[in-house]
C-alpha cells in the first residue's frame, strides 16, 4: 500500500511528505523535531515541523488513527477547545518494506502546556482550584454537546493560561464517542473516570516529590465531581418565574457570563402558574458579540456594551408572539432586531435629554440604563419598565454624575 496522506487543508500533505515517514516516529532525527514538553500517553509522541507549523504526530493503528482525526473535526465544527487535526497519514513502510503505525498529524496548540510540565515547580493549591475550574468547564462543553469523553485525565488535557485563569482543551479523543444528546448515565460515567485519573495522577505527582504538601489527591479528585455537578446544574436547569420579574431571567445570565458562558437561545413557554424560562448556554470567542450585534442590529458597539444589548435583545425576542426558534412561519432573529432598534432601543435613548449625554454614545447611554433598571427592579422585586427607569435615571442620576465630573476649583 502507497503511502497516504489524507489532510484537511490541500497544503497539508506537500508540507508533510518532507517528513521521514519510513521511520519509526521513535527513531526520527532531531533536526525534524522540536523540543515541546509532552504529557504521559499510551503512544508514541513527537513534535515536528512543517514548514512554519509546529505539529504533534502520534502514531497508533490505522482505524483507530481515522476515527480520532474524524472525532476532532467534529469537535472542531461544534466548537469545543480541542487540538486542531491536520491530517492522518497511512500506508507507511520502513526502507525494508515492513509496515509501520499510521500516524495522526495535530497542529501544537501555542502556549499550552501538559500538566506535568506545570508540576516541575511545586504549584500552589489556588491555581490547581483553577486548573479543576477550567476541565471541568471542558467536561461541561463536551457533555452539552453530546460528547462522551471516555477517559478524561490530565494527561489527556493541555492547559493555556487565560487572563488569570486557565483554559483547558482537549488532546486524546481516541476514546470518544459523539451523539445527539448524552444520558445521565453516560455522564455520570464519564465524571466517575475523571475522578479516578486525577486522583491517580496527583498520586504519582505526590510520589514523585512534585506535590504541595496541603494538597490531597483523593479530595482533589472529588472536586471535579463537585465542580462539574455545579455549573452542570447552573447551565441546564429549567427555571419557573413569577409573570412581571423578569429581572430574574436577567440575573439568571448574569450568573451564566460570569462563569464564561453566553446565552445562544432562550425559550420563554407562558403557564398560569409562572413563565418556564429554558436557557442554551454557549461559550463565544473574543469580539463575538461585536459582530453579531453589528449583523443584527447595525450598531457597532465595544465588546462589553455589545454583550449587555444583546443579552436584552434576546429576552425582549422572547417576549415577542411572532418569535418561534427553528418555525420557518416564525419571525427572523434579523426582523426583530431592526424592531427592538426601532421600538425600543432607539426611543430609549432619545428619551436622555441630548444636553445631559456628556460624552456617552448611544449604546452606553442604554448599557447605563439596563443597569439601572437591574438596580431598581432588585430593589423593587419585580420588573420595572424602562420608562420609570429612565426618568429614574434622568432625575436621580445624571445630575450625581454630571457633579462627579465638574471640575473642582480653589480661591
Amino acid at each position: 500500500m502507497a503511502l497516504q496522506i489524507s489532510a484537511t487543508n490541500p497544503e497539508h500533505p506537500a508540507l508533510l511528505l518532507e517528513l521521514p515517514w519510513h521511520l519509526p516516529l521513535e527513531q526520527w532525527p532531531e533536526e525534524v523535531l522540536v523540543p515541546l514538553p509532552r504529557g504521559i500517553s499510551r503512544h508514541v509522541v513527537r513534535y515536528a515541523r512543517a514548514g512554519d507549523e509546529v505539529i504533534a504526530v502520534k502514531e497508533l493503528a490505522e482505524r483507530p488513527a481515522l476515527r480520532e482525526y474524524e472525532l476532532l473535526r467534529d469537535l472542531d465544527r461544534l466548537g469545543i477547545p480541542s487540538v486542531d487535526p491536520l491530517a492522518v497519514v497511512t500506508g507507511r513502510t520502513d526502507a525494508a518494506g515492513g509496515p509501520l503505525e499510521s500516524v495522526l498529524v495535530t497542529r501544537h496548540l501555542g502556549g499550552s502546556q501538559p500538566y506535568r510540565s506545570m508540576f516541575e515547580t511545586t504549584m500552589r493549591p489556588a491555581t490547581m482550584h483553577r486548573l479543576m475550574d477550567a476541565l471541568a468547564v471542558l467536561l461541561v462543553r463536551l457533555h452539552l454537546a453530546g460528547f462522551a469523553w471516555g477517559d478524561c485525565s490530565l494527561s489527556n488535557t493541555l492547559f493555556r493560561r487565560d487572563a488569570g485563569a486557565y483554559a483547558a482543551y482537549l488532546v486524546d479523543a481516541e476514546t470518544g464517542d459523539l451523539h445527539p444528546q448524552l444520558s445521565t448515565g453516560q455522564r455520570d460515567y464519564d465524571l466517575d473516570l475523571a475522578r479516578v485519573n486525577i486522583s491517580g495522577e496527583l498520586l504519582d505527582l505526590e510520589a514523585s516529590g512534585a506535590l504541595h504538601p496541603s494538597v490531597d489527591p483523593i479530595e482533589f479528585g472529588m472536586e471535579i465531581c463537585a465542580r462539574y455537578q455545579s455549573l452542570w446544574q447552573e447551565l441546564t436547569r429549567t427555571s419557573v418565574y413569577p409573570a412581571g420579574k423578569y429581572h430574574y431571567i436577567e440575573r439568571r445570565i448574569r450568573r451564566l457570563n460570569e462563569l464564561g458562558f453566553d446565552v445562544a437561545e432562550m425559550q420563554i413557554e407562558h403557564a398560569t402558574n409562572g413563565d418556564t424560562v429554558t436557557f442554551v448556554p454557549k461559550v463565544v470567542d473574543a469580539g463575538h458579540h461585536q459582530r453579531q450585534l453589528l449583523r443584527l442590529t447595525g450598531l457597532d458597539t465595544e465588546e462589553n456594551q455589545a454583550r449587555r444589548l444583546l443579552n436584552d435583545l434576546e429576552s425582549w425576542m422572547a417576549t415577542q408572539d411572532d418569535y418561534a426558534p427553528g418555525d420557518p412561519l416564525g419571525a427572523r432573529p434579523e426582523v426583530l432586531a431592526h424592531r427592538w432598534v426601532r421600538d425600543v432601543f432607539r426611543p430609549t435613548v432619545r428619551a436622555v435629554p441630548l444636553e445631559l449625554r456628556g460624552s456617552m454614545d448611544p449604546a452606553e447611554i442604554y448599557h447605563e440604563l439596563l443597569e439601572h433598571r437591574w438596580y431598581l427592579s432588585e430593589r423593587a422585586q419585580h420588573d420595572i419598565g424602562l420608562d420609570t427607569v429612565v426618568e429614574d435615571y434622568i432625575n436621580n442620576i445624571l445630575p450625581t454624575a454630571r457633579e462627579t465630573l465638574q471640575p473642582t476649583t480653589s480661591d
